[in-house]
């Protein structure tokens, strides 16, 4: 078999052995679903509170609306911006276009202007299908506005428009999505399109969270991103008796793989939130008997505390809980595990470039989630490496690094950046700070940036917040170095506190800590109480912003922090 396609840094042998080995596969999105519409058709797949789609359902619309898609002039290798919130349409919308060989650049909702326009400009959108509003903000007229400027924007699709405002939506030169659905037979719809995606093909751009630095596209083809779900369906034990259930944004990474492509390839169920509320998140765990999830930590702790001030909840549906995009600390996943005695807590580390790095899976013993997050994936390998990409010693401190099945292709539009990430060998370098054990389980234990540097002491951030983290007068908690004229730099540490009234000081958090072990060197020197922590839409702390803004407080000759 001969795959003359843009396949970045995979080898032809690489590729030969994935399809040998079914981590890829002569299948690609469209042939999936239609399998399972053929198979099931009237098993409800997808609710999202507002609507509920059977396999057949969700075929049958997607492949109506790719012709429409396809009237409009859209054609293969075009790349269409999806910026919706956890909403049906959006697996509509993905599948429609996939038909036709477009490229789904999806946009997490809380993105605005600055970040939306870097996206349209990078990846040279044509399309931009967006709510009308949502959460009061009118997404159309910012994609109108991005147009006006834009040399490659042409159309904007408006998403659960009501009827009132569709003459001037039409006036704007908007269209709306419902009515680009052309309502035929599927024999009409393939005789019209006469076109297959190949599944080594472009299939989507997914932005990096942006935790750093300006959000990067990360090109995957259809077969990158099916193999990293199908290494999980595996390892999360999924069948179609499954329920997902998805908070996490299907916008981005986490939630396109696991609450789209793990459900459709297990032939299981999935339902997703547009807004999280952990109330709402209880009932509707309940209402739909949900029995898997995969989110950011914060979705469980907050679901946790919840469900202990609520006499009535019933989380007994579920069966996994993945905790990702972030560290996890030991002390929320013990408490979890007190929490939901039947539901296995797990923990799994990965990233938009490669998607799942390791995971904990259902037969490992449930403490490896405690100490570990998790293992690579059969047909994956990981690898603990110095600056010169040369694997350290078992126990020793590296970058992680990942070689498999489910790499991006590349940058888009940045091919320095691309080959900056790899190895001699061929391992991409995550710059996340990880150790692994004798037995292959890896420990992230922050960013290689991610270090305070006082007086030339490495200080691990991750250390002194997982010893924080069951701190009971604390709700979330981030450390940063904060500039230093004589050390160079010093640990602070930003607190959102429980309650106002009772704020932890920073002689009190300095003796807890040395109480646990830590060394005073690395305690923090200064304690911001702040309401919230900024966040990205899948759950990461933008240290970045709290280090800038430390270092213009202090630049700004701003007071000693609070208990000083």
């Amino acid at each position: 078999m001969t795959h003359e396609r843009n396949l970045g840094r995979y080898t032809s042998q690489q590729v030969e052995e994935f399809y040998a080995s079914g981590q890829w596969a002569d299948e690609n999105f469209t042939e999936l679903l239609r399998a399972r519409a053929e198979s099931t058709p009237d098993k409800i797949f997808l609710t999202d509170g507002a609507q509920e789609l059977t396999f057949s359902q969700l075929y049958d619309k997607s492949q109506q609306l790719a012709l429409g898609l396809r009237r409009t002039g859209l054609r293969s290798g075009d790349r269409v911006a999806v910026q919706l919130p956890n909403w049906g349409e959006f697996v509509v919308v993905a599948a429609a276009l996939t038909r036709i060989g477009v490229v789904t650049v999806p946009i997490m909702p809380i993105y605005r202007m600055d970040e939306v326009s870097h996206i349209v400009a990078d990846a040279s959108i044509r399309t931009a299908i967006a709510p009308a509003q949502f959460k009061g903000f009118d997404y159309v007229s910012m994609f109108d506005e991005i147009r006006r400027s834009s040399s490659t924007l042409e159309t904007i699709i408006a998403v659960r428009a009501s009827t009132d405002i569709h003459q001037s939506l039409a006036e704007r030169n908007i269209a709306v999505l419902e009515n680009l659905i052309v309502e035929t037979e599927p024999e009409v719809v393939d005789t019209e399109l006469d076109f297959r995606a190949h599944p080594d093909d472009p299939f989507v751009i997914v932005y990096t969270s942006g935790t750093t630095s300006r959000p990067k596209g990360c090109l995957h083809t259809f077969n990158t991103y099916a193999s990293g779900a199908r290494a999980l369906k595996t390892a999360f034990g999924h069948t179609e008796s499954d329920v997902q259930f998805g908070p996490s944004p299907i916008t981005h990474t986490t939630g396109l793989v696991t609450s789209v492509l793990l459900p459709l390839l297990s032939g299981a169920a999935t339902h997703i939130m547009a807004e999280w509320s952990p109330e709402r998140g209880l009932a509707e765990i309940r209402k739909y008997g949900c029995t898997a999830a995969v989110t950011a930590t914060t979705f469980l702790q907050t679901l946790v505390a919840a469900a202990e001030e609520d006499p009535d909840a019933d989380l007994s549906s579920l069966r996994v809980w993945v905790c990702a995009g972030a560290p996890i600390p030991a002390a929320v996943v013990e408490r979890a595990k007190s929490d939901l005695p039947t539901t296995a807590i797990l923990s799994l580390y990965g990233r938009s470039e490669n998607l799942t790095t390791t995971t904990c899976t259902i037969e490992d013993d449930p403490s490896r989630a405690v100490n570990s997050d998790g293992a690579a994936l059969p047909g994956a390998e990981v690898k603990i490496v110095d600056s010169d990409g040369l694997e350290v010693p078992r126990g020793s401190e590296g970058d992680i690094a990942y070689r498999g099945p489910s790499h991006m292709i590349e940058y888009l539009n940045r091919a320095e950046d691309t080959a900056e990430l790899f190895t001699p060998e061929g391992f991409s370098r995550s710059g996340d700070l990880g150790v692994m054990d004798a037995d292959g389980f890896v420990r992230v234990t922050g960013r290689t940036k991610d270090i305070v540097i006082r007086g030339g002491m490495n200080i691990s951030v991750r250390e002194v917040e997982d010893k924080l983290a069951d701190h009971p007068d604390i709700l979330a908690l981030a450390v940063v170095g904060m500039p230093d004229e004589r050390l160079g730099e010093k640990v602070c540490c930003y607190v959102v506190p429980k309650d106002e009234r009772n704020v932890p000081t920073l002689d009190h958090l300095r003796n807890y800590l040395l109480e646990r072990g830590v060394a005073i060197q690395k305690t923090p020197e200064r304690v911001e109480v702040i309401a919230e922590l900024p966040m990205t839409a899948t759950g990461k702390i933008q240290k970045h912003i709290l280090r800038k803004r430390i270092a213009e407080a202090l630049a700004a000759g701003a007071g000693e922090s609070v208990g000083r």
